[in-house]
């Protein structure tokens, strides 16, 4: 490490939406810094995951320092914070951002402003960072510079003057992005007092050493033997080890004021370290933590079963190895009649679900089923008990239920302006409410909507791409929770009740949801020696049925000419079978069932 001096730090994070080309910038600022050696250079450097480098977007975060000399002559610490790009992920940008003093707006100079550009925007502009605009892939034919910085003054009010263009693929203006960072985002300001105040952003999970905590040190030092608490827990742990990255994990003496790197203390559970927390000394605690912090809630919940039942231990494992790495995923036991022994998960949104999903399947091997997602909803009763319930399992009885509220979100809709009657009748059918429409330029709509998170989480961004052609993007954020007609249907096979097939729903949408789970189950479930009643009903009210036929045999083929009464004798005989069997009778559904009711629309 060179000479510390805190006017030369800089700390910095970049902001933009899927596949704006975030993760290419980072390669190439990497290579110019010469933190990575050409050699060991690869594509999407910082994405480890086999997922992230797959999907195109950053799950984990990854900070780096790049130590560069620049043409001023002076040596400069420049402190990398990168983001997950993804909604989901909203309350770990905010925090990374919290870290930083200015941040890269990367925007595509084909695709322009997007939803969830405009959502992380605003994070970094209530945060009061220096933002500077960047516009990437300028060497494609169909860049249209000028539109997307007129998108940039207009959609999100910032000047345009120090706007760089680039293209990261061909190495273009990538001196000139860091020569910006240097000049126009201010050095991390001079500490209050002496006391020390780490900002945690972020942890991991390493297996040999414990959790690894991400910090910028705001003020005071933190140094290897010396004793911290987090302020948020109240526990004290003794530090084995500060470093930085670059971009592996490298030990260093102290960290000072302004830097960003790790702290190693023989953390053993990651649920100690609370992203967003402030980490102080032990000896001479800080008076108060650094503001922003708040306690991560999952919004979606689903449950997790392994297809074997004998895969149980494995799973519990897995789930565990994740959590590790993961503080956000909340995990609890459950068992279903139909599905066996499995765990209730909590996550931040869908593609936290499908990340989770896709890693059991892929780096556990593990073949899992989901139960369709749902949100948390909040009862009150008769007595004045506020229950707060996510699994159909634990519905109260409707007759001591006074009121139910559901979770509303405020959700952005960017696309083009011919999609505008696709878009509202998609929103129709969500039970949305629009609340302000704004034209962004010639071709561009930004809708404001209310939604209920209940009709977003299945299946809503796949609808809007396919009314949208893929043009359309969206982000949303929690609004509030409102007064809501919700209610339990229940499915019942051959007049048993199936708990993994019942839901909560609104009472408008019962009807159709009970009939599209009807119709996708008589596909599904195989022919028995008898008549199968397949229903879904609401209390004692059935709203759908369906049949599933019975298997049939001709019993009287063997009989031919003669008398008619001794085909009527077999008739009576196979009639008198069927009924006793459909009296102690049981269906056995399939595995696959459970999947493609997921997917009934």
């Amino acid at each position: 490490m060179s000479t510390y001096n805190r006017n030369f730090i800089r700390n910095f994070s970049i902001i933009a939406h899927i596949d704006h080309g975030k993760s290419t910038i980072a390669d190439r600022l990497l290579q110019l810094t010469g933190t990575i050696p050409d050699r060991e250079m690869e594509d999407q450097v910082l994405d480890k995951m086999d997922l992230e480098r797959e999907r195109g977007i950053t799950i984990k975060a990854h900070p780096v320092t790049m130590l560069y000399k620049a043409d001023d002559g002076h040596a400069y610490q420049i402190n990398f914070i990168d983001t997950p790009g993804h909604v989901d992920f909203s309350y770990e940008v905010s925090r990374s951002l919290s870290a930083c003093e200015g941040a890269l707006l990367v925007i595509d100079a084909v695709q322009g402003v997007q939803a969830q550009t405009l959502a992380n925007v605003h994070l970094a502009i209530d945060r009061n960072l220096e933002i500077l605009p960047v516009i990437n892939k300028i060497d494609l034919p169909s860049a249209d510079i000028e539109s997307v910085k007129k998108q940039i003054e207009e959609v999100i009010g910032i000047e345009t003057t120090h706007t760089i263009l680039c293209s990261a693929k061909m190495n273009v203006g990538i001196k000139e992005i860091l020569e910006s960072i240097l000049v126009l985002v201010p050095p991390p300001k001079e500490p209050v007092d002496g006391s020390l105040r780490a900002l945690i952003f972020d942890s991991h999970y390493d297996t040999y050493r414990g959790v690894m905590v991400y910090v910028r040190v705001v003020s005071g030092e933190i140094t290897k033997k010396s004793l911290v608490m987090m302020m948020a827990s109240n526990k004290e742990f003794e530090v084995l080890e500060v470093g930085i990255f670059k971009p592996e994990a490298t030990a260093i003496e102290k960290l000072r004021p302004g830097e960003v790197g790790y702290v190693i203390a023989n953390i053993k559970k990651t649920s100690d370290v609370k992203i967003g927390d402030t980490l102080t000394s032990s000896k001479e605690p800080a008076n108060e933590p650094l503001p922003g912090f708040r306690v991560i809630a999952p919004v979606v919940f689903a449950g997790i079963y392994p297809v074997d039942s004998t895969d149980f231990e494995a799973l519990r494992e897995a789930l565990y190895k994740l959590q590790l790495n993961d503080s956000a995923l909340y995990v609890e036991q459950e068992s279903s009649m139909a599905l066996g022994f499995g765990f209730r998960c909590g996550f931040l949104g869908l593609l936290h679900l499908e990340i989770v999903f896709e890693r059991l399947q892929r780096h556990f091997n593990l073949d899992v089923i989901t139960t369709a997602p749902s949100v948390v909803y909040k009862f009150t009763l008769t007595n004045g008990e506020c229950l707060s319930i996510d699994n159909v399992a634990h519905y109260p009885d409707p007759a001591q239920v006074n009121f139910v509220e559901e979770p509303w979100v405020k959700c952005h809709i960017m696309a083009p302006a011919e999609y505008l009657g696709a878009i509202m009748s998609l929103g129709m059918e969500k039970r949305g409410t629009l609340e302000k429409t704004e034209t962004i330029d010639a071709t561009r709509l930004l809708l404001t909507y209310c939604f209920p998170l209940n009709e977003i989480i299945t299946d809503f961004n796949d609808k809007l791409k396919s009314a949208t052609r893929g043009y359309g993007s969206f982000d949303y954020e929690f609004d509030c929770y409102e007064k809501s007609d919700i209610i339990k249907l229940e499915v019942r096979v051959n007049e048993e009740p199936v708990d993994a097939f019942s839901c909560l729903v609104h009472r408008s949408k019962a009807e159709m949801r009970g009939r599209a789970i009807c119709k996708k189950l008589v596909e599904v479930i195989p022919m028995q020696q008898f008549k199968v009643p397949v229903q879904a009903a609401i209390g004692g009210k059935v709203i759908a049925r369906e049949t599933i036929r019975a298997i049939t045999k001709n019993v009287t083929a063997k009989c031919y000419g003669g008398d008619i009464t001794r085909k009527r004798k077999l008739w009576e005989k196979q009639k008198e079978g069927k009924k006793k069997m459909k009296e102690i009778g049981k269906v056995n559904i399939p595995q696959s069932a459970f999947m493609e009711v997921l997917k009934a629309d």
